[in-house]
């Protein structure tokens, strides 16, 4: 399928990578970094066109130093702007305006970018966890059959996968009625955060009774005291946590992807759509820094979970994702959109 295909690609011929282009601001900046800003500026467009200060082709004032790359100053003229017969310096000496933009644009993310790291962290955690839980759960579906711990997992993709259609058919569209228009891709991240802090809560509460349960036995059950005894409570009850973080993802990633790809300039599209890819793996593997800091300064997560307090665990996460939560209102307070 995907050689039939070849023919419906698209294929723009190469002009560059686009991070040499952004190199060059910060070069060309650096450069310029004791040149005085005073009195008339005027700014490199591009195509022999220059723009002063103040007008419409001018750079945005937000993050002014990597301005100096776009402005021109008198050591190195620019005969081709004025039309003179000669050639523009350098691209690490003179920019254009839209090339420090397109660095701006990219700087102007980062933080709200930064902010999706310990959603992807909590979720880290969880999915290693629960692989735990299943094992110290009932999991018999039936007399003959029982559920795999390794597979419990899936669960969470699969309201992934579920919820996205709920969510564009039924949900939005009853936003819209509300509103009078659809959530934005910010709105969608920050709805997001907010159900992934209630899986957090979830798993912190289903875990509390597991060990509720664990614990009852212990006062008339020898067996609940050996390593690895098997509580007499449903892995089922799995799903409730899993399938709310599922939905949570169903509302954080897409959002994030619209949002990059709406906010990052043209040449780097590409970049864009690799942004929450990016986040999953980053936050992946910070989760397993995550555990081995627990491990080391608390007792929560001893060699037989029964005896630990994994809802403490959880219970860390729905806390930590909370004030991420906080850090990502924050961000969207400060950020201002490239349209």
């Amino acid at each position: 399928m995907l050689v039939l295909g070849a023919r419906y690609y698209r294929m723009p011929a190469p002009k560059g990578s686009p991070y040499t282009e952004l190199a060059r601001v910060v070069v060309a900046a650096v450069r310029k970094a004791r040149v005085s800003v005073a009195g008339r500026l005027q700014y490199y467009v591009g195509d022999g066109t220059v723009a002063d200060s103040g007008s419409d082709g001018a750079p945005s004032k937000r993050l002014g130093f990597l301005n100096r790359a776009a402005m021109i100053t008198a050591s190195e003229g620019t005969p081709d702007a004025a039309g003179g017969g000669g050639r523009r310096p350098s691209g690490w000496r003179l920019c254009t305006v839209q090339q420090v933009e397109d660095l701006k644009s990219l700087l102007g993310v980062l933080p709200l970018w930064s902010s999706g790291i310990l959603i992807s962290v909590s979720i880290g955690v969880m999915i290693g966890m629960v692989i735990l839980q299943a094992l110290a759960m009932n999991r018999s579906l039936g007399p003959r059959f029982n559920i795999p711990a390794g597979s419990i997992t899936v669960c969470s993709l699969t309201a992934f996968i579920a919820a996205t259609p709920v969510l564009e058919r039924a949900a939005f569209p009853l936003w819209r009625r509300a509103t009078g228009a659809l959530p934005t891709p910010l709105q969608r991240v920050g709805l997001g955060h907010a159900v992934n802090v209630a899986g957090m809560v979830a798993a912190a509460l289903v875990e509390r009774r597991r060990l509720g349960m664990v614990r009852a036995h212990r006062g008339g059950t020898a067996g609940a005291e050996a390593p690895g005894w098997v509580a007499p409570m449903s892995a089922l009850w799995l799903l409730i946590p899993l399938g709310v973080v599922g939905v949570g993802e169903a509302l954080h990633f897409p959002g994030n992807m619209a949002f990059y790809y709406q906010e990052f300039p043209k040449t780097l599209r590409s970049t864009a759509t690799a942004m929450a890819p990016l986040l999953i793996a980053l936050g992946f593997y910070l989760s397993t820094v995550f555990v081995d800091v627990v491990r080391r300064v608390t007792a929560w997560l001893p060699g037989d979970i029964n005896q630990g307090r994994l809802d403490n665990v959880y219970w860390a996460l729905a806390v930590t994702a909370t004030a991420n939560f906080g850090y990502f209102l924050v961000c969207v307070s400060l950020y201002k959109s490239r349209k």
